[in-house]
């Protein structure tokens, strides 16, 4: 049977602090042993990334622990910041690490130097990589996120239930969003933000005191971080998906939109544009604008409330695209295939 020794950061579970890594973390392990892998998950105490002694040790004695030889996916989140504990590892182990999002740092480029092959989640960061690090091209391999296919979401005639999923933190960009929805507070709508409300207490503060003041407390909703049936349930009651990302390698809430024809709102920044993809006649399932620009998201979202053929033109693109998302079986036989070759 084939092995392969996973190192993830502990809490992967934590349905309190959901991210898209952890999800592809957890998704790849369950679609590897589904193919006939025996998957050794070892998780990771620490504060990752910024994890102090006790946490790098802990991560040293995990990959001590694997016999000579063995195939070792690595999370990047762990990986990028530990190079002194990948390097003495590299000859005797084959290191795999699985890069959701790039540092842009000297340890990082000596952590991913260490390893057999990287996999990044999106052509995009393929990219980056080879613009930015000195790595062979033939070690860095792409195995995009998958997305479960779901009921079409019914939409409202008014296009006014929109649906911002990230975490609540300046990097998603929230702050924009409430900025643009200020300006078109003539035009009839509701948003609800899902994502965790901990990882920045005093932005979230902020944030509420600038909807308050901007009155739009009663449109907005910060519902904090939602998994399951509450969150099919969010994706299921919106008319479409805005993301007001500053960066982001991929963007799996855009494909988690698709799959259930939901158009997309989106700042063009990293793998937006390659998770938004097109529809079978070219176009687009949603609308691209420059990231930390409320004036470019407002006149988005103006068109889309306010223009009934717009909208049924991104529906029906966003309907033609949810059928050509791949699924996470497909991303578990892609990576088994470089876990494969690495093995030898």
């Amino acid at each position: 049977m084939r092995q392969v020794h996973v190192l993830v950061p502990d809490g992967i579970d934590d349905p309190l602090r959901p991210s898209g890594g952890n999800v592809y973390d957890r998704r790849v392990c369950r679609g590897l042993m589904a193919l006939g892998w025996s998957v050794h998950e070892h998780a990771v105490a620490g504060q990752w990334p910024r994890p102090d002694a006790p946490a790098r040790l802990a991560a040293a004695a995990a990959l001590a622990r694997v016999p000579d030889g063995g195939v070792v996916l690595v999370d990047g989140l762990l990986a990028s910041v530990l190079p002194e504990v990948m390097e003495p590892e590299a000859d005797r182990l084959r290191l795999v690490v699985l890069l959701h999002m790039p540092r842009d740092d000297a340890r990082e480029v000596a952590a991913l130097s260490a390893a057999s092959a990287i996999v990044a989640t999106s052509e995009w960061t393929q990219r980056w990589l080879l613009d930015h690090y000195d790595l062979p091209r033939d070690q860095v391999y792409v195995v995009r996120p998958g997305a479960d296919m779901a009921e079409v979401a019914a939409g409202s005639a008014s296009g006014g239930r929109l649906l911002c999923v990230g975490a609540i933190t300046p990097a998603k960009g929230p702050d924009v969003l409430l900025e643009a929805l200020a300006t078109v507070d003539d035009l009839a709508w509701q948003c609800v933000f899902v994502g965790s409300l901990e990882l920045d207490l005093e932005f979230v503060d902020a944030l509420r005191r600038r909807a308050k003041d901007r009155r739009l407390a009663d449109r907005v909703c910060f519902a904090g971080p939602l998994a399951g049936a509450e969150l099919e349930r969010a994706y299921a009651e919106a008319d479409a998906l805005v993301l007001a990302s500053q960066f982001e390698t991929y963007g799996m809430v855009v494909t988690e939109a698709l799959a259930r024809g939901l158009p997309v709102v989106a700042t063009e920044v990293g793998g937006v544009p390659e998770a938004l993809g097109h529809a079978s006649d070219g176009s687009r399932p949603g609308v691209l604008v420059a990231p930390d620009d409320p004036h470019a998201l407002a006149q988005a979202l103006r068109r889309w409330l306010g223009d009934p053929l717009e909208r049924a033109r991104l529906r029906a693109a966003a309907r033609s695209r949810r059928l050509t998302l791949s699924d996470w079986a497909q991303t578990s036989r892609e990576l088994s295939a470089v876990l494969t070759e690495v093995a030898g």
